[in-house]
């Protein structure tokens, strides 16, 4: 995974739910790809366009609350979305998106400073979002998350990590 990760932001307000990250009738899928098609679908087809042109979505407080559907995470995977910066978010969505491989930052004062379309840029391993000449601080993951995230989410990390220690232990 690269250090510097951003581009293009999409920006949502408060409790964004799972219902209307991803609409419960398509669950039946766990396709990044597949979800990504119908991410944010209650929300109308221009707010989806502008979904699949951004590489950020920008959230403010709650963000992911609902269902502790894993697709929510993995949907915005599928339509090109590299991170997720907001205010603060639901622990299930927070924790689905870290073990999905999608970086998801809390800084408050960079989502005030974010305007919808505009340009946000991660540094993981500084610790901070550059919103044009602003600089933002944020906690870096520790290394245990940095690690799964790296990895590409939870399930490559124990093949990568853990399988092959299991198989040495036998």
């Amino acid at each position: 995974m690269q250090n510097l990760i951003g581009g293009r932001c999409i920006k949502f307000g408060d409790n964004i739910n799972t219902d209307v990250i991803i609409p419960g009738r398509y669950l039946v899928s766990i396709d990044p790809k597949e979800l990504a098609e119908h991410a944010f679908e209650p929300l109308g087809r221009e707010v989806q366009e502008r979904l699949w042109a951004s590489k950020v979505v920008v959230g403010g407080r709650n963000f992911g609350c609902g269902s502790a559907r894993e697709q929510a995470a993995s949907c915005l995977i599928g339509a090109g979305i590299q991170a997720v910066i907001a205010k603060s978010y639901a622990r299930v969505f927070y924790r689905n998106a870290i073990n999905t491989g999608l970086v998801a930052v809390v800084q408050p004062e960079a989502v005030d400073a974010i305007e919808d379309g505009g340009e946000a840029f991660i540094d993981l391993e500084a610790g901070t979002v550059t919103v044009g000449s602003q600089v933002f601080s944020f906690p870096p993951y520790p290394e245990s998350l940095r690690r799964i995230l790296e990895s590409g989410g939870l399930i490559p990390y124990l093949s990568k990590y853990v399988v092959p220690q299991l198989k040495e232990a036998r």
